[in-house]
């Protein structure tokens, strides 16, 4: 009986450690890519994240399949983050810190953007689900809102979606950070309009 509680917790420890190696190896490479481009050597990312080829390896056999799970975990971070932000925080102020979340995350795409057009021109879809788990995770947010009566009820999801999209590209340079938040602070004006608040 002991021999299997000790298996048990056993294999649980080695399912969190190579959890954590995954997560370590995929906000490396998201990193990574970004800094140094689609061709770096996928040894480089691996020692970066402090594991060794084989781990990095066994959890990505290939290089495409290394890049779409670290844009969809970018991905699945931001958009989890607002159910977060929603059980901290008024709606409107949860909103206002999604965005720039949201913003960091497009910075981070952009920066991979070299290596997810090699992943897509080999045949792998990154951005599959991500309108409709965007969309999700804002429509909650401006729901949330709603309900308080912070912010507009009228508002598309996708629109504000958009909307946050063009911030990005207009300020993309890193110097343009500031500006990105005065725009989004307008745009949180804007979902406000016609509320009491």
């Amino acid at each position: 009986m002991k021999e299997a509680a000790s298996t048990t917790n056993h294999q649980g420890a080695l399912r969190a450690d190579a959890r954590r190696n995954r997560e370590r190896i995929l906000e490396t490479a998201v990193r990574v890519f970004s800094e140094r481009g689609a061709d770096v050597p996928i040894d480089t990312i691996a020692k970066a994240a402090g594991v060794g080829s084989a781990t990095l390896y066994r959890h990505f056999p290939t290089r495409e399949e290394l890049v779409e799970a670290a844009y969809r975990n970018e991905l699945a971070r931001v958009c989890d983050s607002a159910a977060e932000l929603l059980a901290e925080l008024a709606p409107d102020r949860a909103l206002r810190l999604w965005m720039d979340r949201f913003i960091d995350y497009l910075a981070a795409k952009h920066g991979m953007a070299d290596a997810l057009r090699a992943a897509v021109a080999s045949g792998a879809d990154p951005f599959a689900e991500t309108l409709d788990k965007l969309g999700a995770a804002i429509a909650a947010l401006l729901h949330a809102g709603a309900e308080a009566g912070l912010l507009r009820s009228d508002v598309d999801p996708l629109d504000v979606g958009f909307s946050l999209a063009g911030i990005a590209l207009v300020t993309s340079a890193p110097d343009q950070r500031e500006r990105a938040g005065s725009l989004l602070d307008l745009l949180l004006d804007g979902l406000r309009y016609g509320t009491d608040r």
